[in-house]
């Protein structure tokens, strides 16, 4: 299986949250994906989110319910650990639909609304920190 090349940051589609053209940034440093959401609300089962940032215009503000999702614990650099919660969904890479773990964390404070790890990277994508929106400029 061939790896794509893609570059530090790109700017990628998720169908399922109705959120497009969405800039993001490719961390090898880190394990996890995560996405900004600035709502979250847990009743009962279900999990209700809203992806909406002021930073970020393409974040719609929709709710978006998730009946499955999971927490995990998630270490920054600085050896902190935040639970999270991790949902499941669609992410479109170089015309490609992938599926990709994500933990909702607020990110307002970020450049990057969205950042992808290497648990998502490996086996399908190789990074060159020379390059930008390879993924976008596929389109």
């Amino acid at each position: 299986m061939s790896k794509k090349t893609i570059g530090r940051v790109d700017c990628i589609n998720f169908p399922k949250l109705q959120l497009h053209q969405i800039d993001c940034k490719i961390d090898t440093g880190a394990y996890t994906s995560s996405i900004h959401c600035s709502e979250i609300t847990k009743e009962g089962d279900k999990l209700r989110c809203k992806f909406y940032s002021k930073g970020h215009p393409n974040f719609n503000g929709k709710e978006v319910v998730f009946d499955t999702y999971s927490l995990t614990d998630v270490k920054s650099s600085n050896g902190h650990v935040e639970n999270r919660y991790k949902i499941k969904t669609d992410v479109v890479f170089f015309g490609k639909t992938y599926v990709i773990n994500l933990t909702l964390s607020t990110r307002d404070d970020m450049k990057y609304p969205v950042l992808i790890g290497r648990q998502f990277l490996r086996k399908k994508f190789l990074v060159d920190v020379d390059l930008e929106n390879q993924s976008f400029k596929h389109q």
